[in-house]
């Protein structure tokens, strides 16, 4: 069984990495349940504490990806159209402008809400499009940071099993 759920573990841990980019996965999560499988190995160290300190991480960095696009945008003066233009340009540049309109998508769908919502005032639309693309950014970053340390913490429990 061991055996089982080490693989698991790592094929999660790789699916949540890329789950951090690919708006269809959760990511982070994905990667907490690779490192539950880890812990439930007969040779893992992984203790309560920290597998609630993972969690904690975990719920953090996705309630933060959650609203930071729309926090972000609020902030820089847009309005709802511009947040939810963001969040839809998410979705239709991934599927279809692949990869360049993941990265693309939100600024854009964030220019477009604005610019449906008052066509007068071009330059707010670009400054809304540009906080939405860099909350989206550091939204990405920190699920990936959190996503390669749990990567990371997984690899040292199973390499230290192995020797």
């Amino acid at each position: 069984m061991d055996i089982f759920l080490s693989i698991a573990a790592c094929v999660l841990a790789l699916a949540g990495i890329a789950g951090c980019i690919v708006p269809a996965i959760p990511g982070v999560v994905v990667s907490y349940a690779a490192l539950l499988c880890a812990a439930l190995t007969d040779y893992s160290t992984l203790g309560a504490t920290e597998l609630w300190l993972w969690l904690a991480a975990t719920a953090a960095v996705t309630v933060a990806d959650l609203y930071l696009p729309a926090w972000m945008t609020r902030r820089l003066g847009g309005s709802r159209a511009g947040a939810v233009g963001a969040t839809a340009g998410v979705f239709v540049g991934f599927f279809l402008f692949p990869p360049a309109g993941i990265l693309l998508g939100p600024f854009v769908g964030a220019v477009a809400g604005e610019l449906l919502n008052d066509r007068r005032d071009a330059a707010r639309a670009l400054k809304v499009g540009l906080g939405s693309f860099l909350a989206f950014a550091v939204g990405t970053g920190l699920k990936i940071a959190v996503a390669m340390a749990i990567t990371a913490r997984i690899v040292a429990e199973i390499w230290t099993a192995t020797w």
